[in-house]
C-alpha cells in the first residue's frame, strides 16, 4: 500500500533516506532543521533499519514524518515513497551521511526561481573528512558513457555564481515537482546508484535544465552506506551503468561511438579484475538479462532534443589515465569479492 503523509503545508519536502544509519542522523537532522530557510517538512524513509534509527528519531525529532519500510527497498523506490505521498512544489533528496550549511536549502531554492526550466539543482559536496576538498559539484557524463562527479578531489573554490552541469549528485539535490510528473521519478529497477545520473540523463533529453549552486553547501560521508570498494557497490554499479546506456545514450551517436565506449569499459573490468573486484563483472552479466526492459522504457522517454543536441551534452572523451583521475580521492575499502 502506498504511504500517504496527508497534506503537508511546504513548498519543499526534504526526503532523507536512512538503512542503519544511526550514527549518522542526529548531525544531519539537526543540520537540516537549522536551516535559514523554513518552508520546509522532513521525510525520512527508513528501510528496515535494525540500528535503533527509528527510535533516535521519534525521541529527539518528532517533528519528522516517517515511513517505515519493513526491509530495503532500496534507494531509487525509498525515494519514490516519499515524492508519490507528498505534494510540495520541490523535492530535496538527501543523504543520512550529510550535515548542511544553514544556507543550503535556500541557495537551491533561489537557483531554481531563476528560470522554470530549472528542473535540478545540484549542491556542493565535501568531504566531511576533508572540508577543503570537493566530492562532487554535479554529475557529468561523457561520450564514453562514465558518469562522474564533477570536480571531485579538487581543492574547493570560492565560488557564488551557479553554472549548468549535465544533473545533481541525488545526495543532496533539489528537483522541481513539475520535472518529475513530465518525465517520471528516480527508476527502481536500478535499486541504488546512477540512478540520479539516469533521471538527470531522462531530464536533459526532455530540455530540463541543471545548475550547480555553489552556496548550497553539504559535507559528505562518501559511501557510508554501501562501502566503496564493496562486492555490492561494484555490482549495481557495472549493471546500471548498462542500463543507463541502454535507456538513454542517443542511437546513432553510439553506432559511432560504440568501440570506445567498448573499450573503455572492457579496461574498467580489466582493472576489477586485477584488484579482485568481481562484483564488478558480475553486474555487467546481470545487466544483459533486462537489455529488452530497458529498451522498452527508452521508447517511452519524452524526448524533446535531437540526438546531436543531447550528445553536445556529453563531456568529450579523456585518456583513460585522466579517467582514473577522476576518481583518485576515493578510498576505496577492501573486501570486495
Amino acid at each position: 500500500m502506498q504511504a500517504s503523509l496527508g497534506p503537508l503545508s511546504c513548498r519543499v519536502v526534504v526526503v532523507i533516506l536512512n538503512w542503519n544509519g544511526r550514527q549518522y542522523l542526529e548531525p544531519c537532522l539537526r543540520s537540516v532543521f537549522g536551516q535559514e530557510y523554513q518552508d520546509l517538512a522532513v521525510v525520512l524513509v527508513d528501510n528496515g533499519s535494525t540500528d535503533g534509527s527509528l527510535a533516535l528519531v521519534r525521541t529527539h525529532f518528532p517533528q519528522v514524518h516517517i515511513i517505515e519500510n519493513k526491509e530495503n527497498q532500496g534507494f531509487a523506490a525509498a525515494n519514490n515513497q516519499a515524492i508519490r505521498a507528498s505534494a510540495s512544489e520541490l523535492v530535496a533528496t538527501l543523504n543520512n551521511d550529510t550535515e548542511v550549511d544553514p544556507g543550503w536549502l535556500g541557495a537551491l531554492v533561489r537557483a531554481m526561481e531563476t528560470d522554470p526550466r530549472v528542473g535540478m539543482c545540484a549542491s556542493k559536496m565535501l568531504a566531511a573528512d576533508r572540508r577543503e576538498m570537493l566530492e562532487s559539484a554535479g554529475i557529468a557524463v561523457d561520450r564514453a558513457g562514465i558518469a562522474w562527479g564533477v570536480a571531485g578531489g579538487n581543492a574547493d573554490l570560492d565560488e557564488a555564481i551557479p553554472r549548468s552541469v549535465f544533473g545533481p549528485c541525488a545526495g543532496a539535490a533539489l528537483y522541481r515537482r513539475a520535472m518529475l510528473e513530465d518525465i517520471g521519478l528516480f527508476d527502481e529497477d536500478f535499486f541504488a546508484y546512477l540512478e540520479d545520473v539516469d533521471l538527470a540523463w531522462r531530464a536533459q533529453w526532455a530540455a530540463w535544465k541543471c545548475l550547480y549552486v555553489p552556496e548550497a553547501v553539504v559535507y559528505h560521508v562518501h559511501s557510508a552506506t554501501g562501502k566503496e570498494g564493496s562486492c555490492f557497490k561494484n555490482r549495481l554499479l557495472g549493471r546500471n551503468k548498462i542500463w543507463m546506456l541502454c535507456k538513454n545514450y542517443p542511437f546513432f551517436p553510439f553506432l559511432w561511438y560504440a568501440p570506445l565506449i567498448l573499450a573503455y569499459d572492457l579496461m574498467a573490468m580489466g582493472y576489477a579484475i586485477a584488484a579482485d573486484r568481481r562484483g564488478a563483472v558480475r553486474g555487467r552479466i546481470a545487466a544483459l538479462f533486462k537489455i529488452p526492459a530497458m529498451l522498452a522504457k527508452r521508447r517511452q522517454m519524452v524526448r524533446k532534443i535531437s540526438p546531436q543536441a543531447m550528445l553536445a551534452r556529453l563531456s568529450p572523451v579523456e585518456s583513460p589515465l585522466a579517467v582514473l583521475r577522476r576518481y583518485a580521492h576515493i578510498r576505496a575499502s577492501p573486501g570486495d569479492r
